[in-house]
This record gives structure tokens, C-alpha cells and sequence, in this order.
């Protein structure tokens, strides 16, 4: 016998206010908890683990896999909406639940184009969105012949899945190509080739949709890569143009509702150096590229994403100061012996501006460990202080050499 699990209308607690399922129980479900206990709402989570940084947090807690569907139906019970702090849940799963009546957003046919590269890619380049040359590749022969026809260097990418640089390869010559092409292929990751930008640098636009239609954006922030890996956002994107910035929002906008999302989506842009934009990747779940907006906008991506996935009308991103800089606190090559306590410690002592989000993680190296947030009104003296604050947190090291002991 079939047991469906029927979510077919708004749902409250004991509160009047709705419970919201997320599904993973990471750090941007830790803080999309925090945006719910401000509203007064319940956030319940799937984490695979107890010890998930969510799942320290947050009352409302089922243990499993995002890709069982018995785990996903226990979560989804009496919950008004159901959403994602990750895009990686089979999408054959969504659909069983939105024909059982569970409210998902953004839903499987959005959400699709965030887990699959090619298809993304191929989307885009239905509708006229700008998007770098691209092909299937289905053998090394694609491989190569995509890097012999555009040029080398190409990049090699995983269709689905990897993040952070992971799953994706800068190929230089057709040996490098048809070596990872062949191995990759050989181990069943399915692949696509791209042609390699020369980019100025990088740039993101967050945007937020609801099922009834009402979109809002934030303003377009840079985002400064380090090994593949988001290191510092700066909000707004330094010396962009109005007409650039312009444009970057609008794709996000047309984006949105071309696709169908609800819920906030981040667009990461690449800005060439002849000032076009190209869509890099697509995010439809809160990113790192607005976590920035927790301290540094009227509504931070947190409390907009509830707002959009439950319908409520959305927030003013207004910035609240000129420059706001996040800097992750990655974890160093080797774990400082001074506890994590006490460098924060240390920290509000020297810079008692910081605004520090830490997500209950162990350190290891390169892992986001927590965030660090700095408003103020010149972009290289925030910058500086959200870097080393960051670096500090995540090093026990001041990059300037302070020692407060020397203090007389």
C-alpha cells in the first residue's frame, strides 16, 4: 500500500506560525534558523548527522540522506513549505513529493538548472542569455575538439555536483584533455566543456522570487576567488558601473522568472575585461556571496528566503552602510592551539566592529569555518579589517604582526 503525505495546506505550530523543512543540515540552514526564530517561525532540518552545524541548533531535527525518499517524506510532514541549503536531492524525490502534495520550493523544474550543469547551460542559451561557448562531452574526441576549435586552455567541468572548485579542471593542451576527459568519463561523471573566460573578476547577483511573483535583488557584489574557493565578497562590487550593475540585476530578474524560482538564487557573473557579463553558475538557495546582507543590508538573504518560500510579501535590501566586506574564515593548514574562544576573544577586543558568524565546525584545512562581516565607508580600509579578521580567526595570526603584548 501507497502512504501518501499530504501537505495540501498551510500548516502552524501551537504559535499560529509555520514550520518550514529544510532540506541539509549545513551551515546556511544554521543560519536560516536563526532569520526563522526572529519571525517567529519553526525551521525543522534533514542532516545526515547530529552533530551537522544545523542540527546543533535547530529543535526540529530528522536524521537522514537527502536522497531517501522515506527520510524526505518524514521531514516534509506538517511542514508549510520545504526547501534546500543544498541542490543536491534526486530530482525524480521532488517530484514524488509535489504529487503527494508537499509544497516544494523552488520546485523540481527550477531546481533542475541549478543541479545540472549542462542543462543550465543549455536553458540559457535558449532564451539569449549571455553564456561562454560550451559542448557535451561525451568522449575524449568532444574533449579535444572543443579546446582545437575555441582555443586552449578550456575548463573541463562535472555536470553535476562539485562546488568550491571541486569537479572542475583548467585544461591547457589536448594530452591534459584527453587524460582527464578519459578518466573521468571511465569513472561515469558525465562532463562539459567550456571555453575559458579572460575575466576582469567576478561577480554575483542575488535575487529573491515568490510563487506569487513579487522579485527583489541586492545590490551586485565581487567576489574574490581564491583556489576555486569564494575568500571575500565586497558589497556593492567596487567601481561597476550603474549600467553594468543595471544589467547584472536585470538577468538575475528575467533569470528568476524565466526559470520559475522562488526563494533567493545567487547568478555568479564573470565581468570581461570589454565590460560584458557572462552567467558563470546558478545558486537556488541561499550563498555565500550574500552573507554579507546578515549585517549589511535592511533584509539579509536568510529572512528574504523564508519570506519568498512561505509568499510573504519581501524585504528592502537596502545596504546599510556604503561598504559592507565578508571575509570566510577558512581553516589554516594546521588547527592553532589557541581554542576558538579565545581568538574570538581577542578579536572583539581589537575589533569590536567585527560581526563574526561561526558555524559550529571543526577545523580543517581549507573548510568554511564561519564568516566575518565589517560595514564601513572606504572599500580598502573594510577590507583589510574583514581579511584580517578572518585571517586571525582562522590562523590565531594578526597579518600585521600585532602582538598586544608589545602595547605599553
Amino acid at each position: 500500500m501507497t502512504t501518501l503525505w499530504l501537505v495540501t495546506s498551510r500548516s502552524f505550530d501551537n504559535s499560529g506560525m509555520p514550520t518550514v523543512t529544510m532540506i541539509g543540515g549545513g551551515q546556511l540552514a544554521r543560519m536560516t534558523h536563526q532569520a526563522a526564530v526572529a519571525l517567529g517561525q519553526r525551521l525543522r532540518v534533514l542532516a545526515e548527522r547530529p552533530d551537522d552545524p544545523a542540527a546543533q541548533v535547530t529543535p526540529e531535527v530528522v536524521l537522514g540522506s537527502h536522497t531517501d525518499l522515506t527520510a524526505l517524506r518524514k521531514a516534509a510532514v506538517g511542514s508549510y513549505a520545504l526547501t534546500f541549503d543544498h541542490e543536491h536531492v534526486p530530482t525524480d524525490h521532488l517530484e514524488a513529493l509535489v504529487a503527494e502534495g508537499v509544497n516544494v520550493q523552488p520546485p523540481p523544474r527550477a531546481l533542475i538548472f541549478a543541479q545540472d550543469k549542462l542543462a543550465m547551460r543549455r536553458r540559457l542559451a535558449e532564451f539569449g542569455a549571455p553564456v561562454p561557448a560550451f559542448t557535451a562531452v561525451e568522449s575524449v574526441r568532444d574533449a579535444v575538439g572543443f579546446g582545437d576549435e575555441h582555443g586552449w586552455p578550456v575548463v573541463l567541468k562535472a555536470v553535476r555536483g562539485g562546488y568550491d572548485g571541486r569537479g572542475v579542471w583548467m585544461v591547457d593542451d589536448a594530452e591534459q584533455a584527453a587524460a582527464i576527459a578519459g578518466e573521468q568519463l571511465a569513472h561515469g561523471v558525465r562532463l562539459l566543456a567550456e571555453q575559458k573566460v579572460s575575466l576582469r573578476r567576478e561577480l554575483s547577483a542575488m535575487v529573491a522570487r515568490s510563487p506569487f511573483g513579487q522579485a527583489a535583488v541586492w545590490p551586485v557584489v565581487e567576489t574574490v576567488q581564491r583556489d576555486g574557493q569564494c575568500a571575500v565578497v565586497i558589497a556593492p562590487a567596487p567601481e561597476l558601473s550603474e549600467d553594468l550593475a543595471a544589467q547584472a540585476q536585470s538577468l538575475a530578474l528575467r533569470l528568476a522568472a524565466e526559470l520559475g524560482v522562488t526563494g533567493v538564487m545567487a547568478v555568479e557573473l564573470f565581468e570581461t575585461h570589454d565590460g560584458a557579463l557572462l552567467v558563470n553558475e546558478l545558486a537556488m538557495r541561499p550563498h555565500n556571496s550574500g552573507h554579507w546582507g546578515m549585517d549589511g543590508a535592511v533584509t539579509g538573504q536568510f529572512e528574504q528566503h523564508l519570506r519568498a518560500v512561505l509568499d510573504y510579501p519581501l524585504g528592502d535590501t537596502t545596504p546599510l552602510a556604503p561598504v559592507t566586506v565578508m571575509a570566510n574564515i577558512l581553516g589554516a593548514p594546521n588547527a592553532p592551539e589557541m581554542s576558538m574562544d579565545e581568538r574570538l576573544h581577542h578579536l572583539f577586543a581589537r575589533l569590536p566592529e567585527a560581526r563574526v558568524h561561526l558555524y559550529g565546525k571543526g577545523e580543517r584545512p581549507h573548510r568554511k569555518i564561519g564568516h566575518v562581516n565589517i560595514l564601513g565607508d572606504d572599500v580598502a580600509r573594510v577590507r583589510e579589517k574583514a581579511e584580517r579578521a578572518a585571517h586571525w580567526m582562522s590562523h590565531a595570526e594578526w597579518t600585521d604582526g600585532w602582538d598586544p603584548h608589545d602595547e605599553h
